[in-house]
């Protein structure tokens, strides 16, 4: 993780997100505790069916987002790690990294409070601008389960290929 240094960086445009007072900023050692808080709204829906404690689901929850970040961290070194902030204020994630070819889409995650308000739909949309501009492909992989799949699916990506519980999703997808 980079910290504090965006002079590098080039973020992704922001046209339609701006319209919804989306900025991004690169993620800081001092995010991870949103992060984790983030991370947790995402799996809220699991986490609710289990007869464990609120002490056992929150040691659970901190050791999967502590593996799910390193492994990130690992697998995509020269990703972009931004925080996702809406009037200034923390609403999600966003995790890129520009290959030659593709846009990889790590990670994509908006806080409750703004999920279904077309934040999400408007940030993806700047990134398929930004992908047809350079020439590149979009990818992502996403829990089959996840119900952001019809979002993806109705921007016009398909599913390139089954990964388990998985499905990697492309845009655009070959017809």
């Amino acid at each position: 993780m980079k910290n504090d240094d965006t002079d590098f960086m080039i973020f992704p445009r922001l046209e339609r997100a701006m319209r919804h007072g989306v900025s991004y900023r690169a993620m800081r050692c001092t995010d991870l505790g949103f992060l984790s808080r983030l991370y947790r709204s995402t799996r809220e829906e699991e986490m609710s069916i289990l007869p464990w404690g609120e002490d056992q689901k929150r040691h659970f929850i901190y050791m999967q987002f502590k593996a799910q970040h390193e492994h990130y961290q690992k697998h995509y070194p020269d990703a972009l790690w931004m925080v996702v902030d809406v009037e200034k204020m923390p609403a999600g994630r966003l995790y890129i990294e520009r290959w030659s070819r593709e846009l990889r889409i790590i990670d994509i995650a908006l806080l409750p409070d703004f999920r279904a308000k077309g934040i999400g739909s408007s940030i993806l949309e700047d990134l398929k601008v930004e992908a047809m501009e350079s020439g590149k492909k979009i990818s992502i992989h996403v829990e089959k389960e996840n119900p952001a799949m019809s979002l993806y699916l109705r921007l016009g990506f398909g599913i390139i290929e089954d990964k388990g519980i998985y499905n990697l999703l492309g845009w655009p997808h070959p017809s």
